[in-house]
């Protein structure tokens, strides 16, 4: 009877060993899943955000061609300032993902 709970004993104490090493494989594991997660997130937000481009710059150039201005200077430089500033949106998205998936990345580093 002893020696069962003298064994049972060093096993119970031995257990948080073998957890902490399982725990850390798994929280290095989950990061690494949330890394691609993240990564799929941010292409299909891009598509996504490209498709809604496209829609509302055809939008534009059906109402410019609906005034009989289609072809004008004016509808011209309007729908170029309308990509330029979807492109400066897309690119302001991008920069704050990256930002915000940084500080993530730093604050995980720190409590693991």
């Amino acid at each position: 009877m002893k020696k069962a709970i003298i064994a049972l004993s060093a096993i119970l104490l031995a257990a948080p060993v073998f957890a902490a090493d399982t725990t850390s494989t798994t929280t290095h594991a989950t990061d690494e899943t949330v890394a691609q997660a993240h990564k799929g997130a941010d292409t299909a937000k891009e598509k996504l955000h490209k498709e809604q481009n496209k829609g509302e710059e055809q939008k534009l150039k059906a109402k410019h061609a609906a005034e009989g201005k289609r072809d004008t200077t004016t509808s011209k430089a309007s729908e170029g300032t309308k990509k330029t500033w979807d492109k400066t949106k897309e690119g302001s998205e991008k920069a704050w993902d990256k930002t915000k998936q940084g500080s993530e990345d730093l604050k995980n580093k720190v409590t693991n």
